[in-house]
């Protein structure tokens, strides 16, 4: 009898089985076997006030459940090896209820990252589940329905069709939008700059003006400048003073989720959503000579904290490589003020400090390798000497000003020497306290004011986690959710909110302003927080929040006033006969139908405000309905041309224009034959007996089944890496083709 292990990821299921013997049975349950269910509300409030969530199953997971059912009854232990965090522990928890085993009796198991030591280790180390960890997912998770299940109807009802609402998401909308009232709130203020070169081509700065501190918006007109420069320009200079000091830069922290996020998008143009996904992979493993290892630690943490062997190991590779002038004598320590403590218990780091980047490009991909880089000279450099440098301050005078030139030089490089530093060194000549100094020109020059900048994707990152917004895993998936909704778009790497982003904002902040409060959502943050330490109950949050949310979503059905606007334009539909309306979407005014949803007649409107109107793509066809016996008519539709019923919407038949290709190889689970379909994801390979038979494959069956004890899979042909290989569709074994 085996022991079996569950995580979460297929990738991370391949990695663990490469370090454990014949004794270990390794399965995904690929994220959330359990959640609430996609058609209701899914939770039942209680006489009693308490909340009860109906979790259900996805039909997508039926079958992963019962494979994980099976094995786990004839396994002697089952351990549960989700990732460490609330998620992960919540997981964990539905995994047990699924299977009907007591989730207390189940040893859990938990480590950072993936690899043999670190597996073995949590094996021989269990623990149980931790409740109040899985309390408080519940609590973000049943809060966030109730947020979304509730407001987004009502903003749908009052703005416009598709809106949506929700507990992190509304308040990090309100942040881009009040940025973007901001800027267009601004008015430019004039103001001037005295800029002047000494001899030798020493730029320097004024600072004093007959006895007048010179600031940034001093010198308001172009009057006051000409009258500056009249003045100065003829007087005599010395140099008044020279100092010099030696400064430390320190050295940077290691990665936490929003850092990484953040310097990602800066150094390497990567948008949150891709930074987790290629940190995913490094996590979950690679496949090396060795076989698969997890190249860093889970990346979805917000500790500082360092392994003490890793930062052994980290110091014994700088002592060998850079030398002793680079190794502090005890280790660098990095603290940060415990917010969110649920999440994993260290930073990002890689998991072999001999795995360097040089040895890491023959495994990894060009994108993969460009982060795992940068995670592992960061961590390098976390364990390194401060860089210093000289500063140099001269002070040149005349009787009625003072002028300051600035110089710096690296005069040790220290953590730099994996890092890099782009600055380069401004150094400033020889000068003698007294020496008389000349002014090679001077001008003034003419300056506005800018409004403050858009949010880039890491500056709004940094901004939510100042906030407590939010925790790490939620940073990407908000952004993302912002932009599927089209409330804001990416412009050349800036955040750009569209208008019906502010009309929701200004629902939200007259209405419901405690949803768009960015202090009332990192006190949520807190409560939940609070829940996962056990020092707060999770179903009194949840009436704390409901009972006022409600009574305000009550009150928005009657006495929020509708800004759905249609208005007549004086023409009746064409198809219908029925008034045409203009009226307000999402992507901007448009003409439709009065006779919606019976009629779905509509025109566009152009930038100059012309109604486009539309223009029918049907062709005839030679064949008729198979369900009514009308003509079929050619339609063309995301995927391509098909044939449809020109009875619509009477009828709603539609068929494929050529009949689909076949396959040679029988469906892996009946026997049927498989047809290749398209769908908006691509083409598939799906069986003829669908609904009856589910199989799809998204890659060609080659034949053959899988090899592994057990499995009998089926292997589909594809290409991994560059070059062909047959892959397990369900264990995802691979070998070559």
């Amino acid at each position: 009898m085996k022991n079996l292990i569950i995580v979460e990821s297929p990738a991370k299921a391949k990695t663990i089985k490469n370090f454990l013997g014949k004794d270990y049975e390794v399965i995904a349950s690929k994220g959330h076997i359990r959640d609430l269910p996609k058609s209701s509300f899914g939770i039942t409030i209680e006489e009693d006030g308490t909340f009860t969530p109906k979790y259900a199953i996805a039909k997508e997971h039926a079958a992963t459940v019962k494979q994980i059912k099976e094995l786990a009854q004839k396994a002697q232990t089952v351990y549960i090896a989700t990732d460490e965090d609330r998620e992960g522990e919540a997981i964990g928890w539905h995994i047990a209820q699924a299977i009907k085993k007591d989730p207390a009796t189940l040893p859990r198991i938990v480590f950072h990252e993936i690899t043999q030591k670190a597996i073995l280790h949590a094996l021989e180390n269990p623990r149980t589940l931790n409740m109040p960890q899985i309390d408080a997912q519940q609590a973000r998770r049943l809060l966030d329905r109730i947020v979304g299940y509730k407001l987004s109807p009502l903003l749908s009802q009052k703005i416009q069709k598709g809106l949506s609402g929700g507990r992190v998401q509304s308040s990090t909308l309100k942040i881009v939008v009040d940025r973007e009232r901001e800027i267009r709130a601004f008015v430019p203020q004039e103001y001037y700059t005295i800029d002047t070169v000494f001899e030798k081509e020493l730029e320097a700065t004024l600072t004093l003006f007959k006895a007048q501190k010179i600031e940034k918006l001093t010198i308001a007109t172009a009057k006051e400048a000409q009258h500056i420069v009249d003045t100065l320009y003829r007087q005599s200079y010395h140099v008044a003073d020279i100092e010099n000091k030696t400064r430390k830069t320190s050295v940077p922290p290691p990665f936490m989720t929003s850092t990484l996020q953040q310097t990602a998008s800066s150094q390497l143009s990567y948008s949150p959503k891709r930074t987790m996904m290629l940190a995913q992979t490094l996590y979950e493993g690679v496949a090396i000579d060795k076989g698969q290892v997890g190249f860093i630690t889970y990346m979805r943490t917000d500790s500082l904290n360092l392994a003490a062997e890793a930062v052994e190991a980290a110091r014994t590779a700088i002592l060998s490589r850079y030398g002793e002038a680079y190794l502090p004598k005890t280790p660098n320590v990095f603290t940060k003020k415990a917010k969110g403590a649920q999440e994993a218990h260290e930073a990002i780091r890689p998991t072999m400090i001999d795995m360097t980047p040089q040895k890491a490009a023959q495994y990894l991909k060009n994108d993969e390798l460009a982060l795992y880089t940068l995670i592992y000279n960061r961590f390098l450099a976390c364990q390194m000497t401060d860089a210093q440098f000289e500063l140099q301050t001269i002070t040149i005078n005349s009787t009625d000003s003072s002028f300051k030139l600035n110089g710096r030089k690296l005069i040790f490089d220290g953590f730099y020497k994996v890092l890099g530093n782009e600055d380069k060194d401004k150094l400033l000549p020889n000068l003698a306290k007294g020496q008389a100094m000349k002014v090679a020109s001077m001008k003034s020059s003419q300056h506005f004011t800018e409004p403050p900048s858009r949010f880039s994707e890491a500056s709004l990152i940094k901004l939510l986690e100042q906030l407590g917004i939010g925790r790490p895993s939620t940073y990407a998936p908000t952004i993302s959710i912002l932009q599927s909704r089209d409330y804001i778009e990416i412009e050349k790497r800036q955040i750009v909110p569209q208008e019906i982003a502010f009309k929701v904002t200004e629902m939200l902040e007259s209405n419901f302003e405690n949803i768009v409060d960015s202090n009332f959502t990192a006190n949520m943050e807190d409560q939940l927080d609070k829940i996962a330490e056990n020092e707060a109950d999770w179903q009194k949050v949840l009436k704390d929040f409901y009972t006022p949310f409600m009574a305000k979503i009550d009150a928005g059905k009657e006495g929020i006033q509708s800004q759905k606007v249609a208005t007549p334009i004086g023409r009746d539909c064409p198809q219908c006969g029925a008034p045409l309306l203009q009226r307000s979407g999402r992507f901007g005014q448009f003409i439709a139908c009065s006779g919606y949803p019976k009629c779905k007649y509509t025109e566009a409107i152009d930038a100059q405000g012309n109604a486009t109107p539309k223009v029918s793509t049907e062709e005839p066809s030679d064949q008729t309905c198979s369900k009514c016996g009308a003509p079929m008519v050619v339609k063309s539709g995301r995927n391509g041309k098909f044939l449809a019923c020109s009875a619509y919407p009477k009828c709603k038949n539609t068929q494929p224009l050529e009949a689909p290709k076949t396959l040679d190889v029988p469906c892996p689970e009946c026997g049927g034959h498989l047809l290749e379909r398209r769908s908006r994801r691509g083409n598939f390979f799906g069986c003829e007996n669908y609904p009856k038979c589910t199989f799809i494959s998204k890659y060609p069956l080659s034949g053959k089944t899988c090899s592994v004890e057990g499995c009998g899979g089926a292997l589909v042909s594809r290409q991994f890496r560059g070059k062909e290989v047959l892959e397990c569709l369900k264990c995802k074994e691979r070998t070559d083709a």
